[in-house]
């Protein structure tokens, strides 16, 4: 067998664009903006992550396949469509994510456990449908892929949801009442941006571990859960 080219951190943003989020495009534009420009001003961090960007509605449209952000010239476009199907979601990660780890570890990488990063501003249009795909895409046996998911909800996104898609309680965030959800867009990408930098930088020390840092102006789901 060949030298191992590298350890390599698979990341997935998955961004709502449901209608309700039109007024909004421009900032969830600029946040992915930001995003790619992050990580580019990064080479030394982006060696070590493979970024894809998702976007979701009534279906999943990849804005950007896993890629090498230090080679990435383009700038991944979003597009405001359709409802908000949480099912499109975890029905396409549960495919996706083997096959893009395989991939990767078909060109030589060894690839620690993916990383998703949801961002939604609404309740799912198929409340209970979305719960099966996501339960075996979390289920380590079912799918020793099985990423880590990080949960950010804004506008009408409901603080249960987001810890219900979470993988962790910690890994849950909702936006505080009265924020702005443009601006809270805007602190999501930033927040994702140092969480990716920080987890790259963590990468190269004796225990590599993801780094989820709580967006401005959110707070832990599970602190909102009842009130």
């Amino acid at each position: 067998m060949g030298e191992t080219r590298g350890v390599l951190l698979p990341a997935y943003v998955v961004a709502d664009e449901s209608a309700s989020m039109r007024p909004y495009l421009s900032d969830l534009q600029g946040g992915v903006t930001s995003l790619c420009e992050g990580l580019r001003a990064e080479p030394m961090i982006a060696a070590k992550l493979r970024l894809a960007v998702l976007g979701f509605s009534d279906d999943v449209q990849v804005r950007l396949a896993v890629a090498d952000m230090r080679t990435e010239t383009s700038v991944p476009q979003v597009v405001i469509r359709g409802m908000t199907s949480y099912c499109a979601v975890f029905d396409d990660m549960l495919r996706r994510i083997p096959a893009d780890v395989q991939w990767l570890r078909g060109e030589g990488y060894k690839v620690h456990r993916p990383v998703v990063f949801f961002l939604s501003d609404g309740q799912p249009s198929d409340e209970h449908d979305w719960r099966s795909p996501h339960a075996a895409l979390v289920d380590r046996d079912r799918t020793p892929t099985a990423p880590n998911i990080i949960a950010c909800g804004i506008g009408n996104a409901e603080a249960q949801t987001m810890v219900d898609v979470a993988t962790r309680p910690e890994f849950a965030f909702v936006a505080k009442p009265g924020t702005d959800i443009g601006k809270a867009v805007a602190e999501f990408f930033q927040s994702l941006t140092a969480s990716l930098v920080a987890t790259g930088q963590a990468l190269n020390s004796a225990s590599p571990q993801l780094v989820v840092g709580k967006p401005d102006q959110f707070t832990l789901a599970i602190d909102e859960v009842g009130l």
